[in-house]
């Protein structure tokens, strides 16, 4: 019986192992932005081998980081590859975009997933960044097989995406999001933390005429946020507010602080969770 209980626990991990997943980078010009843009995308087991279409989830990254930090900081190939392995989800394609700042640590000028004077990063990402990825590549493209995801500052973005572009996702999922302005000072950009403030998903959700809050019950939504992360407050405040508004989701705090150890405890969920929403 043991050998047999050691056998069935480890097959997931022999399946992931023999999965062929493949990342690669994905870089296009943009007009809007007047640059090139790049994202990493993952193709699940099977994209190669055949003409079928797929789900995508959109995953964002934090401040200070890139298109490749969920690859090469969080561990994402192995743990999708493992998640869909085990029968929790379906084989989807994971684009991940890039909303870095100037300079060598990603968090100068033009950093975030907000418009600004100057870079219209979400008129880019909702007119350009979609189009092309989803024409690239074989997704099924609409708001039944497209979700987002995202931590920290793509947290914030996720949930803003969401709330403004409800008819877009099937489902959102911010993790240690960052929901309403800096709980302290922070060392960003000023054009960064504006645009944080002025884009605060708890304002959005608390100002929002009740004519749209039908758009926003469409969407399907998992918050997430640990409970010694500093970002906890907003966190409870959007949930709070969502529950007054009568918006239904899924709520978790957990052990954990605003690290990539908590966050690769958290995509498998996320994963199973937007799968669970895509439509067939």
């Amino acid at each position: 019986m043991k050998k047999l209980l050691a056998t069935l626990f480890a097959l997931p991990l022999v399946f992931a192992a023999g999965a062929q997943s493949r990342t690669e980078v994905y870089t296009f010009p943009s007009k809007i932005l007047g640059t090139e843009k790049s994202c990493t995308v993952y193709l699940p087991d099977g994209y190669d081998r055949s003409q079928e279409s797929y789900p995508v989830l959109y995953l964002l990254h934090g401040a200070g980081g890139c298109h490749t930090d969920w690859t090469r900081k969080g561990y994402m190939r192995r743990i999708t590859d493992e998640t869909i392995a085990s029968g929790m989800a379906r084989p989807m394609i994971v684009v991940m975009p890039d909303a870095t700042g100037e300079g060598e640590d990603y968090k100068g000028k033009h950093m975030g997933y907000f418009d600004v004077p100057g870079w219209n990063y979400e008129q880019f990402f909702f007119e350009e960044f979609l189009p092309a990825v989803e024409s690239k590549y074989r997704i099924t493209a609409d708001k039944q097989h497209r979700a987002i995801s995202g931590l920290s500052m793509g947290g914030g973005g996720t949930a803003a995406y969401a709330l403004r572009h409800p008819g877009v996702f099937s489902s959102a999922c911010p993790m240690s999001g960052l929901l309403d302005t800096f709980p302290s000072a922070r060392n960003y950009d000023n054009a960064f933390q504006k645009s944080v403030a002025d884009n605060s998903p708890v304002a959005m959700l608390r100002n929002m005429p009740d004519d749209q809050l039908d758009g926003v019950r469409s969407v399907r939504w998992w918050v997430d946020c640990g409970d010694d992360d500093f970002l906890w407050k907003s966190n409870v405040d959007f949930y709070s507010l969502m529950r007054q508004r009568n918006i239904p989701l899924q709520y978790r705090m957990r052990d954990g602080g605003h690290t990539w150890r908590y966050w690769e405890t958290v995509l498998p969920d996320v994963l199973t969770f937007v799968s669970a929403g895509f439509g067939k």
